[in-house]
């Protein structure tokens, strides 16, 4: 149902940038300066950055997802560094372009020009900066050494002054597509979908049945799977991108590392999604390892639909159907506002219903709400309950805005953040989703103190 005050927009896209480059030449110190933000450990210690960090921060009208990445250490057989230099190896995989870091009192060595070969190999830009330059004026000598490594001018840098970024973030936007592109590509009407869960839960053949062809190897032992997979489909309901992942495991049952790295392209996979479609083993129920799953969606702000498989293997009664969705809402208590489905992918029963959920909850995900129609909203919540107070003193809200959708998000500006109680969050996120309905959304809620302009 369509309420007056409500439109839909679409957001501008991420562009995924990756920072990488040999432990210790300030990766992580130029990430933080970028993002504003001490996101990223810094340390004097080669290796701390071991996981792929990410940021999403602006530039030039543009979203950038930053990746700060570990270290590449080509010839290391250490097994941490081993890890490292994969997790590097997937942020290339990913980027649309290629932040080189290099170290100017290290000079270039053997390492950079093994990283650089690694590089163009990708395809991807690349653009080249010397770091740990914090003199101004003319770069040093050993500056020009690096041209030797053939990817064009490199850029003077100091990462702990901040003294180039700019120039490295003005290169970037050189690289993307012109903004009038990259609005057209963003309103093409295709959905992304990220098909997430535990092995063996039955995401392959779930994209099989939709599809109707044999586009994925499925078999029945876990972990089948390793890459995040794109299949593309058009058809009545829309146009639609489903990304296959592979079974997101425990960590301490990852024994190798195509295991290991299939978790993260699984996250990865998450980041490019407008949808996640959360299939659950019908007799296993929703586990624990599920409930991760879930929050990898949930965090990142994604719709979410949960979809109950091998629902035909289950014995049901009248009572079934009700007593399994109590269960898996008290299982995934935070993610009570996305629908439930079940399937079975053997036999194709209710898989076409995906659709239309699927174009629901990305709807919601898009809704945006006039500040006036939120602000009748919210003096209509706080007539029917007073918001709390603490010895003598009570919260005063004095207005709301949406700032931003995918997820819809809502900023409460008040007298004192420390008397805005959860209970009280929740309630006003309940009052939202019983009017505007945001099904299949998570919604983020901003609480800000008048005067409070962070």
């Amino acid at each position: 149902m369509e309420v007056s005050g409500i439109c839909r927009t679409n957001t501008m896209r991420k562009h995924i940038i990756a920072i990488v480059g040999r432990p210790n030449v300030g990766k992580s110190s130029l990430f933080n300066k970028i993002t504003g933000h001490r996101i990223s450990i810094v340390e004097d210690t080669p290796g701390v950055t071991r996981d792929r960090i990410y940021y999403e921060t602006e530039y030039a009208n543009r979203k950038l997802m930053l990746i700060d990445t570990g270290g590449i250490e080509t010839s290391s057989k250490d097994e941490m560094l081993k890890q490292m230099r994969i997790q590097a190896e997937i942020a290339i995989e990913h980027a649309e372009v290629i932040i080189f870091l290099t170290d100017i009192q290290s000079g270039m060595v053997a390492a950079d020009v093994e990283i650089a070969r690694q590089l163009m190999r990708s395809g991807k830009p690349i653009i080249l900066a010397v770091n740990k330059i914090d003199s101004i004026g003319e770069p040093p000598p050993e500056f020009y050494e690096f041209y030797g490594l053939g990817l064009g001018d490199p850029i003077a840098l100091s990462a702990l002054h901040g003294t180039g970024s700019s120039d490295i973030l003005d290169k970037v936007i050189e690289y993307l597509p012109d903004l009038s592109d990259d609005e057209e590509k963003e309103d093409d009407g295709v959905i992304r979908v990220a098909v997430i869960g535990k092995p063996n839960a039955g995401k392959s053949s779930i994209i099989n049945k939709i599809i109707g062809e044999e586009r994925l190897i499925v078999s029945s032992v876990p972990g089948t799977t390793r890459d995040a997979i794109d299949a593309t489909l058009a058809n009545e309901f829309g146009k639609y991108v489903f990304i296959d992942t592979a079974g997101i495991r425990r960590q301490s049952k990852v024994e190798d590392n195509i295991e290991y790295y299939s978790v993260l392209r699984a996250k990865m996979a998450v980041e490019r999604a407008d949808v996640c479609l959360l299939i659950v083993d019908a007799e296993e129920g929703v586990t624990s390892q599920d409930e991760k799953i879930a929050g990898i969606a949930h965090n990142a702000g994604k719709a979410t639909i949960i979809v109950i498989n091998k629902w035909d293997l289950i014995e049901k009664d009248e009572k079934t159907t009700d007593k399994y969705k109590k269960d898996v809402y008290i299982a995934l208590s935070y993610m009570t506002y996305a629908p439930l489905l079940f399937v079975s992918a053997k036999t194709g029963q209710r898989v076409t219903k995906l659709f239309e959920l699927i174009n629901k909850v990305r709807t919601s995900s898009q809704i945006r709400v006039t500040t006036g129609m939120l602000n009748d909203v919210l003096n209509d919540a706080m007539a029917k309950a007073q918001p709390p107070s603490d010895k003598g003193k009570r919260l005063k809200i004095y207005y709301m805005t949406q700032s931003g959708t995918t997820p819809p998000t809502f900023v409460c500006f008040c007298n004192d953040a420390e008397l805005f109680h959860f209970s009280y969050v929740r309630y006003l996120e309940n009052t939202l989703r019983d009017i505007f309905g945001f099904e299949g959304t998570p919604i983020k809620m901003i609480i800000r103190q008048k005067g409070d302009e962070s």
